[in-house]
């Protein structure tokens, strides 16, 4: 175990996963008299928050493995700074956007681009795929919240992905990003597939458009060819990401690899940053290895590793190895628009996935 957490004694959602959030956020440093992380999150969750985790969940939400309606990740950036964030989707609501109706105000959010786009990926009849709309909330110490949306290409069918993602590009002025990004990224056909597309809502100048694809059964190459789209993206270091976190050069036939690409309004066709996400929980027998693996990767790049132990207190006080997914994925960031790397963490509150059976050595005769 690598620390304690403080116990829960209300066993609400929004208690079990507030709970971690905080923690999450002084283990980095944040100011303890911070509140507005606990704010949003409870605003998120909506009336579904306060459902118990005692019980099976009601809704189905496709966030976590346990269908936990969040997931908390911990960006460890170039520049030094520790950037907490939760992805979750509001479940239950009869209208996802209601959460943005009552924190745009407050937070400044522009959703100009959303508007731009809500009629390609937020249709009125009936949803497909694993999700309508998903949240990003970032938070950093001493700065205003930010958040992102992420929003489902195959929402009409999964051969409708590559025509929604190529006039949402076009619609946001940029049109020119589509081709490339499949000449490198998709080139397998069914075995890869757009996956998200997201969008920064702020007026920052680097507001940034965001695609993701999966890659099933890829190899490590693969990775390098959708790396090439972006100026930066060393293809060294995206072989030893691999090798370090999922053991080998592929290919990798648990959960995909997903690449993604961040464009800015201005720059044509090329992105600025690219991003390998590798779903570590596949490819390790625990959560004693994956910290052991992601330890070795964070020391590479002259990152603290008791930072993420901290981070793992904070979240779970359970035995590492009793289970698998705590640590549920892991990304290398490469770019103009900042380097590093980010791990993602499970809330668990609805159960801990057990444990594969560790490899046996051979023995030396």
């Amino acid at each position: 175990m690598v620390g304690a957490s403080v116990p829960m004694v209300d066993s609400s959602m929004y208690s079990h996963a507030g709970g971690q959030l905080d923690r999450l956020c002084r283990a980095v440093g944040f100011d303890p008299e911070e509140r507005r992380h606990l704010d949003l999150l409870r605003l998120l969750l909506g009336e579904s928050g306060e459902l118990t985790v005692d019980a099976p969940a009601q809704f189905p939400c496709n966030v976590a493995d346990d269908t936990t309606p969040v997931e908390f990740s911990v960006a460890f950036d170039a520049n030094g700074e520790c950037v907490v964030r939760v992805l979750g989707e509001t479940v239950g609501a009869s209208d996802p956007r209601e959460f943005l109706a009552q924190v745009a105000g407050e937070y400044g959010l522009v959703t100009d681009r959303l508007d731009a786009v809500a009629d390609l990926f937020l249709p009125h009849d009936e949803r497909r795929g694993p999700f309508t709309l998903w949240y990003s909330l970032i938070f950093r110490n001493g700065a205003a919240p930010r958040i992102k949306v992420y929003l489902n290409p195959q929402i009409s069918g999964p051969t409708m992905a590559d025509s929604l993602v190529s006039e949402g590009f076009r619609r946001l002025n940029l049109g020119e990003a589509f081709d490339p990004v499949v000449k490198h990224a998709l080139r397998r056909g069914e075995r890869d597939n757009f996956t998200f597309f997201a969008l920064d809502l702020d007026d920052d100048p680097l507001s940034r458009v965001k695609v993701y694809v999966s890659h099933d059964a890829a190899e490590a190459e693969d990775a390098v060819r959708a790396g090439q789209l972006v100026p930066g993206a060393d293809p060294m270091l995206i072989r030893e990401f691999l090798a370090v976190l999922g053991g080998g050069k592929g290919p990798f036939e648990g959960r995909p690899l997903v690449s993604s690409y961040s464009f800015v309004e201005g720059m044509g066709g090329t992105p600025g940053n690219y991003s390998l996400y590798l779903p570590i929980r596949s490819y390790v027998p625990d959560d004693e290895v994956a910290r052991a693996r992601v330890h070795a990767i964070l020391a590479q790049y002259d990152f603290d590793p008791e930072q993420l132990d901290k981070a793992l207190a904070a979240v779970s006080e359970r035995p590492l190895r009793d289970g698998v997914g705590l640590i549920a994925h892991v990304s290398l960031r490469m770019g103009e628009f900042g380097s590093g790397i980010t791990v993602y963490l499970s809330s668990e509150a609805y159960a801990v996935a057990p444990p594969r059976k560790r490899p046996v050595l051979g023995r030396m005769t």
